[in-house]
């Protein structure tokens, strides 16, 4: 079965009509779409893209969450998401009961998708976390029925195996680290990751347009420009790192 991994659009339309159009030519089974979708410069007109297409399947994301609870009015949990606020304010209520209506986890054959982990929207680990940190967000996951496990999150495409497990992100459609892009992967035999690259200039002329206030920002540092490697990491080992001493507590 081939199935296109797409996980952290957050709301940058434009790169998701490119990968999309990349995804038409690989005639998928299946889209998998692993969270946050909506979060971002435009939320309601990324999830209208979305609600159209055919052969898809959503897992919730943290984002998508805060979202939900905004728009409902009650206090967001922990890690609601980036630009929570204003996006759920964009939101009908068609729009918000789209989002309510994904998935924690899907498994289709022997590949599970979820956002963080198999056990939450939030947890973070990347290809420098140990092994027996790895082990233990993964706990719970029956070998005997899952081969690879999907997640995204961390926002950078990654590939690796613990204990024969093999762990996949596929990186982030519209808030990319590393090398401005939209990072996707196509699943069949094999894993291909993929990176597409878009009109970048147009789109953040599209994200300046609207009526936010972080809209020229947004575009400047995740379009036009996104964050290092080096600097992605030295964020994410610290949210992780709070995250290991929050739960040793």
């Amino acid at each position: 079965m081939r199935i296109a991994a797409l996980s952290d659009i957050h709301g940058n339309l434009p790169a998701l009509e490119a990968v999309l159009r990349e995804v038409d030519q690989e005639h998928p089974d299946l889209i998998v779409f692993g969270g946050d979708v909506a979060s971002g410069p435009m939320p309601a007109e990324t999830i209208e893209a979305l609600k159209k297409l055919k052969d898809a399947r959503f897992v919730r994301g943290n984002a998508d969450r805060g979202l939900i609870e905004e728009f409902d009015g009650k206090a967001p949990s922990p890690m609601p998401g980036p630009f929570a606020g204003w996006c759920a304010e964009q939101l009908n209520h068609e729009q918000r009961d789209f989002l309510d209506s994904f998935e924690d986890k899907i498994q289709v054959g022997r590949v599970l998708f979820c956002h963080a982990s198999p056990r939450n929207d939030t947890d973070i680990f990347t290809t420098e976390t140990p092994d027996d940190r790895v082990r233990l967000l993964m706990d719970g996951v029956d070998a005997d029925l899952v081969d690879l496990v999907v997640c995204g999150h961390t926002h950078m495409q990654f590939d690796r195996r613990v204990d024969g497990l093999r762990i996949l992100n596929p990186g982030s459609v519209g808030m990319p680290y590393g090398r401005p892009g939209a990072y996707w992967a196509m699943l069949d035999s094999d894993v291909e990751m993929r990176r597409t690259d878009y009109d970048r200039e147009a789109a953040a002329e599209r994200i300046r347009a609207k009526h936010w206030a972080t809209a020229a920002q947004f575009a400047a540092d995740n379009v036009l420009n996104v964050p290092s490697v080096a600097e992605a990491m030295e964020f994410l080992r610290g949210a992780e790192a709070k995250q290991v001493a929050a739960s040793s507590v």
